[in-house]
């Protein structure tokens, strides 16, 4: 219940508990939050729900690129670095818990953020540039389905 029509991180986070009963989603909520949250006053409104929602389900594949890239540069300077990326997988593996059976060479975040820097970070600086980030998810089957299973379904 938010009777203000807005949300918390708190009460965000109890929304994504819902969905992944089986793990801990606090801490990729919260990351989520901060990118929906586009005034960063610590509420998300209806406005800045609907337009969030609009990209991540209704959104072209670049528009969700943009999107997912801003997730991943948590301090906002333009780049993802490892420590950044290890950050937001770290996030997810804990999310869905043992529900996902993954390959041995992404058993762990730190595989996981590794093979996916020895992919994308073509110029070898250790950040991924928007650029590169795009590249390498449009060249990453997975990834691509991932960002257009539900469209047009909301």
């Amino acid at each position: 219940d938010t009777p203000s029509g807005l949300l918390d991180k708190e009460v965000f986070a109890k929304i994504y508990k819902q969905f992944f009963p089986f793990g801990d989603p606090t801490t990729f909520a919260n990351f989520i939050f901060d990118v929906f949250d586009k005034d960063g006053d610590g509420t998300i409104n209806f406005k800045e729900f609907i337009c969030a929602l609009s990209i991540t389900s209704r959104g072209n594949l670049d528009d969700k690129l943009t999107w997912a890239f801003e997730l991943y540069d948590l301090d906002g300077d333009g780049f993802i670095t490892f420590d950044e990326m290890l950050s937001i997988v770290d996030s997810i593996y804990k999310m869905v818990g043992n529900m996902v059976q993954l390959p041995e060479d992404e058993k762990t975040p730190q595989l996981r953020c590794e093979k996916i820097f020895s992919q994308m970070d073509t110029d070898g600086d250790g950040k991924l540039t928007k650029e590169e980030f795009r590249d390498g998810c449009k060249h990453d089957p997975s990834v691509v389905q991932a960002l257009t299973l539900y469209d047009g379904l909301v």
